[in-house]
């Protein structure tokens, strides 16, 4: 205990990894403009020549295989969670839930294997916990959004298998503005949700080395309208078959009911959302040193719709209910809207400390703390809550460029408290505690590039009610290297080890699991998850041309996964957590290039795929993997606008795990124009759009609710976007 408290403070007193600063002015270690998913520097980018790149991004070009979503293609991707946004990304997908609760998907795992980070640090949320969560950052307020797969994710947690997500924000100043004061401001409507969104950041010099920051936001949309039926084919012909049968048995109030569930078309039923956060923070910079703080609060409120003919399961309640009021009320409260209450207040801390020209350069670290509360309710009746408070902190030495080696060695601690009250806590409360150690070295020779890094994460976990805790320690390795093959043309390899310890729903769940309809049973007794993988990538340009591809597989040893039993609990399906070995393996790409270069006009393609597969050692397939993906766009550039047009196209997917449907593919056509009359510092992006033109149906095959809570149809959508 003393060890950890130690650390902790020194977490908050010595500064973080991942850094937003001023860009150094040594064109060696000068970090690039970042660069939109079209593959070139974004040209509405607002913010002069301060760039917000997260060190271990930067240093880490072998091993990572990096996505960022800036400028234009967030705006054009904007949406009220992070998942949706980057479903379009190859390799990524979106849990789907509903509108409110989204997360994303990498490679093929969501939940706690993917960390989803604000600025280096995670949410500290209970997102990871269940599908129906929301994550609790704001996309209105993101300034750029990075996606790293692969072995970099070591610098993140051991947890994340399948990757990170990092929203960067400049709640925390990354520097000092050349101008007085910096404004930017986006706002948007549609017609597919009913959507109203405004966001509003101020940046103001108070001083030349005082910057302070304000800003908030504010979105609203309906029930989502879609194509035709909420329900899948296969669950309305069960709805009207349960229906048929009840009639037969003389239960008429009844089988109108499964028929009007059965009907439901237009719009998906309490699917609404309503967000707002507000946030404010300054940093204070001297020579190469900087620390800063910054303080925001997040409010969502988000309909779950419920399964048609099923309602929402009241375990404890309902049965009460029932013994007190007879069968009839039971019914009327399993009736009830569902809705999720969430408010999270957070304060974060960066510092950075300059330490000369010894061998090492600086000391990094970040901190950030979380107060979080999500209530569900049942009607106006509040159901269950949970309660998440926590500390995150890192800290960092970088190294000096020393000839042909530079790196960095750091530390990393995290501590929460999870309590679920309620009739529906199927989690038992517990306590997290984490602390890591890692490097990360390079080493240059020329056009080959080495890198090395390690990992040593101990994990406590403590099941209060239970009296049970278990301790891991685990050991990630990554090894990578990469050759030049011309100009900025590179092929590579990396071969990767990761542990993961099982999370705490992994281990001590046991209740009714309402957001999936099943009753779920963790197993005490599980053991580390371990796997070794091996990565091969091309990147870079080849003339005008724009390539990022990379093939892996991963070998699964004691893969933990959730499977049915065939038994039934509380009249839900028994789903238990197992291990067994498992392999994966899949591939994604990114090809953009130039179709018509002229002075006043050029056309460029933008081509991308990604498919995946997690096979368990019996031979069945892992739960809600999602199918082959392609996607094409033609963008044609004019000065003062942008026109896209773009196809995506989902397989239908039918490797399927036990008790999991089938889902049909599909495909869906966009378009939009952006007119962005001035450039420089002062700019302006009016984006006219329509997703889904020809109005089908979708499934996300990684939904929890897909047989229920399909894609939206055909939305108009118009947003600005201002900086001034």
């Amino acid at each position: 205990m003393i060890r950890k408290t130690a650390l902790l403070l020194a977490s908050v007193v010595i500064p973080s990894h991942a850094l937003a600063q001023e860009a150094p002015q040594d064109p060696e270690t000068r970090a690039e403009a970042p660069a939109n998913e079209r593959g070139d520097p974004s040209n509405d980018d607002f913010h002069g020549d301060i760039y917000v790149t997260a060190s271990g991004v930067d240093r880490l070009d072998v091993v990572a295989g990096t996505s960022v979503l800036s400028g234009m293609q967030l705006q054009r991707e904007s949406a009220g969670q992070v998942g949706d946004i980057l479903a379009s990304l190859p390799g990524v997908e979106a849990s789907g839930f509903t509108p409110g609760a989204s997360r994303p998907i990498l490679r093929g795992f969501g939940g706690d294997r993917v960390r989803v980070l604000i600025n280096d640090i995670g949410t500290i949320d209970a997102s990871g916990a269940s599908d129906d969560h929301a994550v609790a950052a704001d996309p209105l307020i993101a300034e750029r959004i990075e996606v790293l797969r692969g072995p970099a994710v070591l610098l993140y947690g051991s947890q994340a298998v399948g990757g990170a997500v990092n929203v960067i924000t400049k709640r925390i100043p990354p520097g000092v503005p050349d101008e007085p004061f910096h404004l930017d401001m986006l706002a948007g409507i549609d017609s597919a949700t009913g959507l109203l969104e405004g966001g509003v950041s101020l940046d103001t010099k108070v001083t030349d080395n005082i910057v302070f920051h304000v800003d908030g936001s504010y979105r609203n949309t309906d029930d989502i309208e879609i194509p035709g039926f909420a329900a899948s084919d296969t669950l309305r012909a069960d709805l009207l078959a349960d229906a048929a049968e009840e009639e037969e048995e003389g239960e008429f109030e009844e089988a109108e009911e499964l028929r009007e569930a059965a009907n439901i078309a237009g719009t998906v039923p309490n699917t609404y959302t309503e967000t707002w956060s507000a946030g404010t923070g300054f940093a204070i910079f001297s020579g190469e040193s900087n620390f800063g703080v910054s303080f925001d609060y997040y409010d969502t409120n988000y309909g779950v719709p419920g399964a048609p003919g099923v309602g929402h399961h009241h375990h404890g309640e309902e049965e009460h209910d029932e013994e007190e009021h007879g069968e009839e009320a039971g019914e009327e409260e399993g009736e009830e809207a569902v809705s999720i209450g969430l408010k999270r207040y957070r304060a974060d801390f960066r510092a950075n400390i300059d330490l000369g020209d010894g061998f090492f350069d600086s000391v990094q670290s970040r901190v950030g703390y979380s107060d979080y509360t999500h209530t569900e309710f049942e009607g106006a009746e509040i159901g269950t809550v949970f309660d998440v408070q926590g500390v995150e902190g890192r800290v960092e030495l970088v190294q000096s460029r020393m000839g042909n080696w530079s790196g960095a060695t750091g530390a990393q601690f995290s501590a929460q408290k999870f309590v679920a009250t309620g009739a529906e806590a199927y989690i038992p409360p517990n306590n997290l505690e984490t602390i890591a150690l890692f490097t990360l070295q390079e080493f240059y020779f020329g056009p080959v590039e080495l890198e090395a890094g390690v990992r040593y994460e101990n994990t406590e976990i403590e099941a209060l009610t239970l009296g049970l805790q278990r301790d891991f320690d685990t050991i990630s390795a990554s090894v990578g290297g990469g050759f030049t093959l011309f100009d900025d043309f590179r092929a590579g390899l990396n071969v990767s080890h990761t542990e993961r310890a099982p999370t705490a729903a992994e281990l001590f769940a046991e209740g009714p699991h309402i957001a999936t309809q099943q009753f779920e049973i963790g197993n005490p007794a599980l053991v580390e998850e371990s796997s070794w993988g091996t990565e091969g990538y091309v990147r870079g340009e080849i003339g005008e041309v724009k390539v990022n591809a990379s093939v892996y597989r991963n070998w699964f040893g004691d893969f933990i996964y959730l499977a049915g039993t065939g038994a039934e609990e509380d009249d839900l399906p028994v789903f238990a957590f197992m291990q067994q070995d498992a392999d994966q393996w899949g591939a994604e790409a990114q090809i953009t290039f130039p179709l018509i270069e002229g002075r006043d006009f050029s056309l460029l393609g933008d081509v991308r795929g990604a498919y995946t597969r997690v096979e368990l050692d019996d031979g069945t397939n892992a739960p809600r993997i999602p199918p082959l993906s392609l996607y094409g766009a033609l963008e044609g550039r004019w000065e003062h606008f942008d026109l896209r047009t773009e196809v995506e196209w989902y397989d239908g997917q039918d490797d399927v795990s036990p008790f999991e449907t089938p889902t049909d593919g599909f495909t869906m056509v966009n378009a939009s124009l952006g007119w962005h009359p001035f450039e420089g510092r002062e700019n302006l992006t009016i984006m006219a759009q329509v997703d889904n033109i020809f109005d089908v149906e979708g499934r996300r095959h990684t939904s929890f609710t897909k047989e229920f809570v399909p894609m939206p149809g055909r939305n108009f959508k118009l947003t600005a976007r201002a900086s001034f």
